[in-house]
C-alpha cells in the first residue's frame, strides 16, 4: 500500500499534527476532530441555519466556512471537516434528492434500470464553485488548523439511490448487486468517478486531508464487500496516493477494516465495536486508526468519559499513529461542553 508523503515541514510552516498521525509519525497526543462536530449540536449552528434548507446551505460558500469554523473556535479541536453533505454532488450533477428533516436523504427517481444508470453523469469542478471557493477561504481562516476534505463512498450513495433514501437493512441494494451484477457494477463506477472528482476540487482547492465515508458498508459480508464495493472504493482512494492522507470510515466494518485499508487508506476509520488496539493488529503493521469513542456515551457523566478517553487513547498507542475521533457522528443533544473537555482531556494526556 503506497501511503501518503509527509508534507514538507519548516519551523515556520510545521506539519499539522493531523498530518503527522495520518502518516505514522505520531506528535505530543492524538490529534482530536468529531465527525458531525459542525451540526445541531451547537447552538450557534442551529441559529445560522435558522430559515435555510441543508442543501441550500451546502450551496453558500458564507455559511459552509462559518459552519465549518464553528466547532474549531469552540471545542479547539485538531481539525476542521468542510461541512457538506455525502449526497451534494449527486444534487450537482442533476439527480433529484431531498434532504428531509429527520428522515435523511430521499431520491426522486430511485435507481432501476441500465437508463437510469446512463443518466448519472460524471462531476466536473464547474458543477460545485462554492465549495471550492468555500474550502479556499477557510484555508485562509484557519491558518495551521488543517481542514478535512470528504465524499461519500460508491456503496453508501448507490444504497441511497437504489433505496430511494436511508434504509434499515439495504435489501434493495444486496438484491440489486447479486441479481444484476453488471449493472450494479456499473453504477458503482459511475459513483467512484462522481466522488473521485469531488475529492480532487477540494484537494485542488487545499484541503489537507479527505475522508471517504462508506457509512453503510457495513451491512455487507466480508465476501459481498470484497466482490462488490472494495474495487469502486479503490478507484476513489488510489489515484489520490500521495496527494493528501486519505482516511476510510465505516459503521459495524469490524470484519471489513483489513479489507478497507486494501481498497486504498492511510488511516481507517474505526467505530466503537473493535478496541483500537484490537482494530491494530487486525490490520496489520503500519496500521493508522481514527476513532473510536461511543458516541451514546457523550451523555453518561464525565466520570464514564473522562475514563473511556482514557482507556481509548491508551488502546490507539497500539497503532502506528492514532488520530481521536467518535465511532460516528456526535449526536445532535449533545452538550457541546463536554466535547470540549474530551480535547482538553486529549490534549492533556502524558504521551
Amino acid at each position: 500500500m503506497s501511503a501518503s508523503p509527509p508534507s514538507r515541514e519548516t519551523a515556520e510552516s510545521p506539519t499539522p499534527l493531523l498530518v503527522r498521525a495520518a502518516t505514522g509519525r505520531p506528535g505530543p497526543y492524538p490529534p482530536v476532530w468529531f465527525m458531525r462536530q459542525a451540526g445541531r449540536s451547537l447552538p450557534e449552528y442551529r441559529a445560522v441555519r435558522a430559515g435555510t434548507t441543508m442543501l441550500d446551505a451546502c450551496r453558500s460558500p458564507e455559511l459552509i466556512t462559518e459552519i465549518t469554523l464553528q466547532p474549531v473556535r469552540r471545542h479547539g479541536v485538531d481539525a476542521a471537516i468542510l461541512f457538506s453533505d455525502i449526497v451534494l454532488p449527486l444534487v450537482a450533477t442533476g439527480v433529484g434528492i431531498d434532504i428531509v428533516a429527520g428522515v435523511g436523504p430521499v431520491i426522486d427517481k430511485p435507481i432501476r434500470t441500465a437508463a437510469d444508470i446512463d443518466r448519472l453523469r460524471v462531476l466536473d469542478a464547474g458543477d460545485v464553485p462554492y465549495v471550492a471557493d468555500a474550502v479556499r477561504g477557510l484555508v485562509r481562516e484557519l491558518g495551521g488548523t488543517p481542514l478535512i476534505g470528504f465524499a461519500g463512498a460508491p456503496f453508501t450513495l448507490a444504497s441511497y439511490l437504489v433505496e430511494g433514501g436511508p434504509s434499515r437493512d439495504h435489501a434493495l441494494t444486496k438484491a440489486f448487486m447479486h441479481a444484476e451484477p453488471q449493472l450494479w457494477h456499473r453504477l458503482a463506477g459511475r459513483l467512484a468517478e462522481i466522488a473521485r472528482a469531488y475529492l480532487t476540487v477540494q484537494i485542488d482547492a487545499g484541503v489537507q486531508t479527505v475522508q471517504l465515508f462508506d457509512s453503510w458498508a457495513g451491512a455487507l459480508s466480508l465476501a459481498d464487500y470484497t466482490e462488490f464495493a472494495l474495487p469502486h472504493s479503490r478507484a476513489v482512494l488510489e489515484p489520490l496516493a500521495g496527494r493528501v492522507p486519505r482516511i476510510h470510515f465505516g459503521v459495524n466494518t469490524g470484519e471489513l477494516l483489513p479489507a478497507m485499508r486494501a481498497a486504498g487508506a492511510d488511516v481507517v476509520g474505526v467505530d466503537w465495536r473493535v478496541p483500537l488496539d484490537e482494530a491494530a493488529r487486525r490490520l496489520g503493521p503500519g496500521a493508522v486508526v481514527q476513532g473510536n469513542l461511543d458516541p451514546a456515551l457523550l451523555g453518561a457523566g464525565w466520570p464514564v468519559i473522562d475514563a473511556a478517553v482514557r482507556r481509548i487513547v491508551e488502546q490507539g498507542r497500539g497503532a502506528s499513529g492514532h488520530i481521536f475521533n467518535l465511532g460516528h457522528g456526535v449526536p445532535p443533544d449533545t452538550d457541546p461542553q463536554v466535547l470540549t473537555r474530551i480535547v482538553e482531556l486529549v490534549h492533556a494526556l502524558e504521551p
